[in-house]
């Protein structure tokens, strides 16, 4: 009853045959295609066991493994051997380290400590060319020169204190009481610090030269 359904894609006399040719055809056509071989071949490469199996590989481990049993049984009889005695050092080195310029280095350096010790020498029995009482002398003829250009007297800068007051006479000249009244006697005070203080230094001098002739 199958044909009777079947619609063929030309028109024909007889549908049950059509169909039993075309039914044919197909079937004759899918094992053809079952059948039919590829031109590209997509299969996997043949594997080799000399590949797959590197038998110098596992020689060359072999060998190893061999060669470190081997180095460890030595060392461990040697081991073996140091405990059972007292042991020895067989790698003494009797040779003396000489150095091929040291004699050249030990001249060099005594030349150099004979060189400082001159220099030294030079510097410590050298003169000054400056004299200490002379700078004195120049700081004392400053001192005077100052006192006698300054407005106030070097008793007040010298010590740091601030000067009396100013007050003006009836007449409006400017004049300071207390410098007024103790002029005098500050100016005898400072001569005789000066006095005192050149004696000091005269005989520091003094002192000085004596133990330099010594």
């Amino acid at each position: 009853m199958q044909h009777q359904a079947y619609q063929p894609i030309l028109p024909c006399v007889n549908k049950y045959l059509q169909y039993r040719w075309d039914k044919n055809c197909y079937e004759m056509h899918r094992n053809k295609v079952k059948s039919a071989k590829p031109t590209i071949n997509t299969t996997s490469p043949k594997t080799y066991n000399h590949l797959l199996v590197k038998l110098k590989k596992i020689q060359l481990e072999d060998e190893r493994v061999s060669r470190i049993k081997r180095e460890n049984h030595m060392l461990l009889d040697k081991m073996s051997h140091i405990m059972q005695t007292n042991g020895g050092v067989d790698c003494r080195n009797d040779c003396v380290k000489k150095s091929l310029g040291s004699e050249k280095r030990q001249m060099e350096l005594l030349r150099i400590t004979k060189e400082n010790q001159g220099i030294l020498q030079r510097l410590s029995t050298c003169k000054p060319r400056y004299s200490v009482q002379v700078w004195h002398e120049q700081w004392l003829k400053n001192l005077e020169l100052m006192d006698a250009i300054g407005r106030y007297p070097h008793l007040y800068t010298a010590q740091g204190s601030s000067l009396p007051p100013i007050s003006a006479d009836r007449h409006g000249n400017i004049e300071n009481k207390k410098t007024a009244i103790n002029r005098h006697d500050g100016s005898a005070n400072i001569r005789n610090e000066r006095k005192e203080c050149d004696e000091k230094t005269k005989s520091e001098h003094k002192v000085t030269s004596s133990e330099d002739e010594a």
